[in-house]
């Protein structure tokens, strides 16, 4: 999400839905899980421990969803994570799909970004809907899970206790303050993260001058949902813009500021409108009348937090870190961290996972972040140069590529994706992947893959099955052994599930939870399983943990150990 430097200007058109201020609780007692802010990460979180069967209460200070559109740009990996909260659908039929993204330099086309798509993928590469429409779905999926009470109006004020005993925090509301205590809170209450400041934490990395005004504005432009990005345009020299649309006919435009130039100067309405009446003119539309609906500054950071795990407090999204937007990896980046957290921490809290198991939550995601900021580096120093050296390359950059081929891609910023964990000490060491010719390996997320006209792999691991394990076989069922371990760690409580790929549809065998249809074999190729025997075993989070070309209980039995960080 934008991490914006002064308050943003509201919304004239979003018409905001406010809650009422729920009043302290008579008896706080103690909850398993407190997720601390009602954004798209603390509402993903607070879903996905509900899925574990985990109940929990959210907090936000606020009585409303986000104000301004802010996040806008949602990834196919963060659209199938949606589908697993119950929230994609919403987002899909509101939502503005596109896969291009044109590049200009003084005005002139320079590079044509294609996103890869096929006909396996539910979901585009891209998605724009603003956030606060995200907050909405995603409330709609929280008030229809009756393990989550969302509390408005409550704001963390002091932190009591944190140990290995829970945590305490005092909340302020309008009727009064209290103190609520949990075994585990998790914070997800954004970049200027309010327990981050309680704990003493501090954010490693870097932070760049270059700034950009946020201006969402209400206009009928005859141009496709595209990514737009304008570099050195005459009437903003040395500088950048980029354009998006977005739903219900409103434009976003980010435009860099001057060295030396203030928020309150920026968002001034003279210095706005002059501004956006001058790209409008260089694209070709001067004099299109257009209104103002939100506008916002925010600076280019890269920081994060060196581990995500303090005592018995949880950090995700811009609690935990703070990204460059530049390949749209703010929002979507935490809504993995969500995911990841979710499964790791309803588990330990319902006494299933071992002791490698939460810590590897902060493992995988610290380096997924940290991969993000080495990337995001580059993009952002090529956005706004820091030093006069990377000025005048990234100038020599620009006027090569008016007549150099070679230097075109350049302007490509890699966009966000799914972080692979192939180093996780989930994974089992011992699987068959160095034998696998195709398909992802240990750490990686499964694709979605097309099985008909209406589904896709990923469905499988949706709606009542969100949270577990899936062990996915291909052919006949396993033999009996294998069906005895399933039951075995089944009857323990650990949600595990057996999906069967066939050639056709058939009624489950006792023991397999649903059968999917691959009659032409072209996802068992994919994927790279033999016909029969082979297997994989993945995270609730869709990241496989191991694969096989001939299943065993052993092996098996050893996985899900792997798996649930048991020694």
């Amino acid at each position: 999400m934008h991490q914006p430097a002064d308050q943003p200007r509201p919304s004239l058109y979003y018409r905001y839905r406010v809650f009422d201020s729920a009043p302290p609780p008579a008896e706080p007692g103690c909850v398993p899980a407190l997720v601390v802010g009602a954004g798209p990460i603390g509402l993903t979180t607070a879903l996905g421990l509900a899925q574990q069967g985990v109940r929990c209460v959210v907090l936000e200070a606020e009585r409303q969803v986000s104000e301004g559109s802010r996040a806008i740009v949602f990834t196919r990996r963060s659209m199938e994570i949606l589908q697993q909260a119950g929230a994609a659908d919403a987002v899909q039929r509101m939502g503005l799909p596109w896969r291009h993204g044109n590049s200009y330099y003084r005005g002139q086309p320079v590079f044509r970004m294609e996103a890869p798509h096929s006909d396996d993928e539910r979901y585009a590469p891209m998605t724009n809907l603003q956030q606060q429409y995200l907050e909405e779905f995603l409330i709609d999926a929280v008030a229809r899970q009756p393990l989550i009470t969302l509390r408005w109006g409550h704001q963390v004020s002091a932190l009591r206790r944190n140990d290995d005993d829970g945590v305490e925090l005092d909340i302020d509301t309008p009727h009064g303050a209290y103190t609520q205590a949990a075994q585990w809170v998790v914070a997800a209450d954004g970049a200027r993260s309010t327990l981050r400041s309680l704990c003493g934490l501090k954010l490693e990395g870097a932070a760049y001058e270059g700034r950009f005004v946020i201006a969402d504005i209400r206009i009928d432009l005859p141009l496709p949902t595209e990514r737009l990005a304008f570099f050195d345009p005459a009437w903003n020299p040395g500088n950048t813009v980029l354009m998006h649309r977005e739903p219900h006919g409103l434009w976003r435009i980010d435009y860099q500021l001057p060295p030396g130039e203030t928020p309150e100067q920026a968002l001034q309405p003279a210095s706005m409108k002059a501004r956006i009446d001058a790209q409008l003119a260089a694209i070709g539309h001067a004099g299109l009348p257009w209104q103002m609906d939100w506008s916002s500054v925010y600076s280019a950071r890269a920081l994060t937090l060196p581990d995500y795990l303090h005592r018995r407090i949880a950090f995700v999204g811009d609690a935990a870190h703070l990204l460059p937007i530049f390949g749209v990896r703010g929002a979507n980046t935490g809504l993995q961290d969500a995911q990841n957290l979710a499964w790791k921490l309803g588990l330990a809290l319902r006494g299933l996972a071992g002791p490698a198991l939460l810590p590897s939550y902060s493992a995988e995601r610290v380096a997924a972040a940290r991969e993000i900021i080495d990337e995001a580096g580059k993009s952002t120093r090529f956005m706004t140069p820091p030093t006069r050296g990377f000025r005048l390359l990234r100038d020599a950059v620009l006027s090569l590529s008016l007549t150099q081929d070679f230097v075109r891609p350049l302007y490509h910023w890699r966009t966000a994706r799914p972080h692979e964990y192939g180093r996780s000490v989930l994974n089992a060491p011992d699987d068959d992947s160095a034998s696998f010719s195709a398909g992802p390996p240990p750490g990686a997320p499964l694709p979605n893959l097309r099985l008909g006209d209406e589904a896709y792999l990923l469905d499988a691991l949706c709606g009542d099955a969100a949270g577990h394990f899936t062990l996915l076989i291909a052919g006949d069922p396993p033999d009996a052994s294998v069906m005895t371990c399933v039951q075995r760690w089944q009857q323990r409580g650990v949600p595990l599930q057996l999906v069967q790929l066939a050639a056709q549809h058939a009624s489950p065998a006792p023991g397999v939870r649903r059968v999917l249809a691959d009659a032409d074999g072209r996802v068992q190729q994919r994927l790279g399983l033999p016909a029969a025997g082979g297997a994989y075993l993945l995270r609730p989070d869709q990241h496989v943990c191991a694969r096989w070309r001939s299943l065993s209980a052993e092996r098996l039995d050893h996985a899900l150990h792997q798996a649930l960080g048991q020694p």
